[in-house]
């Protein structure tokens, strides 16, 4: 999983660092099926339940799942790329919210809280803590700074298979759910929205929306719980 996931970071920084002004998410989702190529690993969501892409590509107000398309990046989008692979019958899976250009400030303290409150859920995933310590310091960070959090999404146990139990929320009271022991592998991905946390899903099946059409960020880790802490297994 250490493996899958560095492939994961890798290949994502590589994209992050390409998504600029006048690039198409399209160009992006083939640039990461060519990286899966060149690593001879398998691109976990290409096929996945019918998904038809490498990436999910979700600029703005796209949430999660968004298909990739020849429409250019713009100066002043953000966009959610989602990426994941399969490595020796392992998985990882990562997420991140870019910045295209420069951002208005609205915008940038929107991604700016979304990964934070990713690394506070990551560091009380610990030995003895409960699965819902992660879900409240997310929803408790986010919302403090005028935030809302995606209820329709969640993120989820990881290893063998894509998505594995538990689920992960990203809300909910703390001290409740599973007991969290070391040697468990999970994907925490707080989705967080700049308006209302209402979401609904377009024409094509996969792809959700803030109902506002307000802008919205993603982050994402796979991590591993050890008894010396949360070991992020996606990190560049």
């Amino acid at each position: 999983m250490r493996d899958a996931g560095r492939i994961v970071a890798e290949i994502l920084a590589l994209l992050s660092e390409r998504a600029v002004p006048g690039v198409s998410t399209r160009d992006l989702d083939e640039l990461a099926e060519h990286e899966c190529g060149k690593r001879k690993v398998k691109a976990a969501f290409k096929g996945y339940a019918g998904f038809p892409y490498t990436i999910c590509a979700s600029p703005n107000e796209k949430v999660v799942h968004g298909f990739s398309d020849s429409t250019p990046l713009k100066e002043g989008d953000i966009l959610s790329i989602d990426f994941g692979v399969e490595y020796r019958g392992f998985f990882g899976d990562a997420a991140v919210t870019v910045p295209i250009g420069k951002v208005d400030k609205g915008k940038q303290a929107l991604m700016n809280a979304t990964r934070e409150a990713l690394e506070r859920g990551i560091n009380l995933a610990r030995p003895g803590n409960r699965l819902s310590d992660i879900s409240h310091a997310v929803q408790s960070f986010v919302e403090k700074k005028g935030f809302s959090v995606v209820r329709k999404f969640v993120g989820h146990g990881i290893g063998r298979a894509l998505h594995e139990a538990p689920q992960i929320p990203n809300f909910g009271p703390p001290g409740k759910g599973v007991l969290l022991e070391a040697g468990m592998t999970l994907a925490i991905e707080p989705m967080i929205n700049s308006g209302s946390e209402e979401v609904r899903i377009l024409s094509d099946g996969w792809t959700a929306v803030t109902a506002d059409k307000k802008p919205s960020a993603h982050f994402e880790h796979t991590i591993a719980v050890t008894e010396d802490g949360p070991v992020i297994l996606t990190a560049t």
